[in-house]
């Protein structure tokens, strides 16, 4: 790429629209990215990247977009965007970035988690008088007003997405003081579009494992949140994650030893949401049909004896990766927060 294109950046106002670049379009977030943006009112694709599909039309490898876009892949980049997604795999973000300096105007969503620790924030261009690109973790629920400064984002993990939301009421009132155990299960989706032994139909149908158990890679994440809002939080995070036999969504119970009465937790967890438009609050009991296909979370606070037991569950490609996504475009852009994103769930 040449980066030396001037890049054209176009004011959200006066009827124009924010031009948004997609790399690695043709995956799972990739096609959710694009059935967000193609129906965004204030966005408007300039291009779609995909190296292994380029001159095909998106339709082919998305098969329910036909009739709605005629856009094709292309190996071509170009500078003349607002925003730029990286829904590539982890590792490959940072890499890219590295190969093609896009002007700092250009506004980065990276999908993969190369950017969202604190020691990995940043990005230096080689031969290009050290210009660089700082990260913003972008969970809005933690960080909104950050995010509507930011000039890039670390879009969250799936299930660091569901279980924070589940724990931060907590550490913002200092009430995170007890171990938390926690299992988890996730949609087949989350293992992303490549095949692989545990992706099979006829493995993952009619079955149910655990897999990365104490040890799964989004506990950084949770971790470096949970001690954003409670500093001296020092007790062990439990995670057992599992794979569901089916194809998307997160549903994950957690556990801890709290004072709490059960209504001061409700009124904590609703304090603490009210204002954020896709994380509800309920007593009730909850289930993943209510929010599958949409960018919300439930959480379902109650207490049990002594335990405190909070369920939440989500859309692992949306809320989890591609909606969250739009969500912190539309936020860096000054959008309404909701923008493009009023997506119904399967319910049945």
């Amino acid at each position: 790429m040449n980066s030396n294109v001037p890049t054209v950046l176009v004011p959200i106002s006066g009827g124009n629209k924010i031009k948004a670049g997609i790399i690695g379009g043709a995956g799972y977030t990739g096609g959710e990215l694009l059935r967000i943006l193609l129906n965004h009112p204030d966005v408007e694709i300039e291009f779609v990247h995909s190296n292994s599909n380029a001159g095909n039309y998106i339709y082919e490898v998305h098969t329910d977009l036909f009739g709605d876009t005629e856009l094709k892949f292309t190996s071509e980049l170009s500078n003349h965007i607002d925003v730029l997604f990286l829904c590539v795999g982890h590792g490959d973000a940072r890499k890219f970035l590295a190969a093609n300096p896009f002007p700092e105007k250009v506004k980065v969503i990276d999908l993969s988690q190369d950017f969202r620790l604190k020691d990995k924030l940043n990005i230096t261009y080689p031969d290009t008088d050290n210009a660089s690109r700082t990260f913003v973790y972008g969970l809005p629920e933690l960080n909104r007003d950050a995010i509507k400064t930011a000039a890039n984002i670390a879009n969250p993990g799936c299930f660091a997405t569901c279980l924070q939301l589940g724990l931060l009421p907590l550490a913002a009132n200092n009430k995170l003081n007890a171990e938390v155990h926690i299992t988890a299960t996730t949609g087949s989706t989350g293992a992303g579009q490549s095949l692989s032994a545990t992706s099979h139909f006829t493995w993952r149908n009619d079955n149910l494992s655990v897999y990365k158990a104490f040890d799964h890679q989004h506990l950084n994440e949770i971790g470096q949140s949970v001690k954003q809002l409670q500093g001296n939080f020092d007790k062990p995070i439990n995670f057992i994650p599992y794979r569901g036999d089916f194809t998307r969504g997160i549903i994950a119970s957690m556990y801890l030893d709290s004072d709490l009465t059960a209504e001061e937790a409700v009124r904590l967890y609703t304090d603490y949401y009210s204002g954020h438009p896709f994380t509800h609050v309920t007593t009730r009991n909850i289930d993943l049909k209510q929010i599958v296909n949409t960018n919300k979370c439930f959480i379902q606070v109650q207490k049990k004896g002594n335990k405190l037991f909070i369920i939440s569950i989500m859309d692992n490609l949306l809320k989890g990766a591609s909606g969250q996504a739009v969500q912190n475009m539309n936020l860096l852009f000054g959008l309404e927060e909701t923008s493009g994103l009023r997506l119904k769930a399967t319910a049945f």
